[in-house]
């Protein structure tokens, strides 16, 4: 795809080439993600941040990686604190913000709403998140992560053997990261849910054209048994109906030590696109995951900042010149990567 200008709102638009450029690119990203080097190429740009939906870590991941690159960030957050909520249309919307920015991110709560207001936007738009649809830039870093956790076994994403747990109905992040395993070879995918939140059928479908195997399965410890990944996802409540019928299902998968010992191989790799639900009663993730070094969520959340830089550099056509306006950085970094 020619990146340059565009909006990225669904992972279908990338072809297999497409996503291992954002890769290549997201690795020489990471003397400045790691505060090892800092580039002014982005001076004077600006992020348009806009989130009308809770978020901290994609929110704060977008702002993070425009600001390495040099660029500045202005934010909305909530329906509340925009216009939206004096009856504002999001086209007109669109055409004011767009007016101030370089490039926007932006998530809402209905499918569809990023592409409607992209649709009306004078700068490229990025899909921080529609409803339960996409998360684009999720789905990049979710398999960013993968390539780089099971490298180390020389095992590769084509042939992957990966299990997605928990709210497959609603979670639009393994929605987005199913499309993009699309563009990979010989996967086997097995997608553990309890019936009411398994895949959408449509993606499953999708899948299996493709050629990758899928098991559709409600039981947590055979379905780990032989995989690469184990990704798990927390029960997405905003979507429900109300808070007693997300109740039924949370809790439901819970993975703790004791059964990854019993039941995974040893560097089997666990996957989560946070937050994990820490409640008593959720704890899709246990506490005593913490120190197992499989443990990939918080090497997941820092590649997002890798790959958002990856994209912000890929549409703004700055790829090129990252290097040429950087310099050491002056400042105490230790101890972080």
């Amino acid at each position: 795809m020619q990146f340059s200008g565009s909006h990225i709102l669904s992972v279908q638009q990338f072809e297999r080439d497409d996503v291992e450029r954002i890769f290549s690119v997201a690795d020489r990203m990471q003397p400045y993600a790691h505060r090892r080097r800092v580039t002014g190429v982005l001076d004077g740009a600006i992020l348009g941040s806009m989130f009308f939906e809770p978020s901290t870590r994609t929110r704060v991941s977008f702002g993070s990686a425009f600001n390495l690159l040099g660029g500045e960030v202005r934010e909305t957050t909530g329906f509340e604190n925009s216009a939206i909520a004096k009856g504002e249309s999001l086209y007109d919307t669109a055409r004011v913000l767009s007016g101030y920015s370089d490039v926007i991110a932006m998530r809402h709560p209905e499918v569809g709403s990023v592409g409607e207001f992209a649709a009306a936007s004078r700068v490229p738009v990025i899909n921080g998140g529609d409803g339960s649809n996409e998360h684009p830039s999720q789905a990049l870093l979710d398999l960013y992560t993968i390539r780089s956790e099971i490298a180390a076994s020389g095992r590769t994403i084509d042939q992957l053997r990966i299990a997605m747990v928990g709210d497959l109905r609603y979670g639009r992040t393994v929605h987005s990261l199913c499309k993009l395993l699309c563009a990979f070879k010989g996967v086997q995918i097995v997608l553990v849910a309890p019936q009411a939140l398994q895949m959408p059928p449509e993606i499953v479908e999708s899948l299996r054209s493709t050629g990758h195997k899928v098991l559709e399965s409600d039981r947590l410890e055979e379905s780990i048994a032989h995989v690469d990944i184990v990704y798990s996802t927390r029960i997405q409540e905003e979507r429900f109906s109300s808070q007693e019928e997300a109740d039924l299902y949370r809790g439901r998968f819970r993975l703790n030590q004791s059964i990854y010992t019993h039941h995974c191989e040893p560097n089997t790799v666990i996957m989560h696109p946070l937050p994990r639900d820490s409640r008593e009663h959720a704890r899709e993730l246990d506490d005593d995951l913490n120190d197992n070094p499989n443990l990939a969520i918080f090497r997941q959340a820092d590649n997002g900042i890798l790959v958002r830089m990856a994209l912000f550099a890929l549409i703004l056509d700055v790829v090129d010149q990252v290097d040429q306006h950087a310099r050491d950085v002056n400042w105490y970094t230790g101890g972080r990567f």
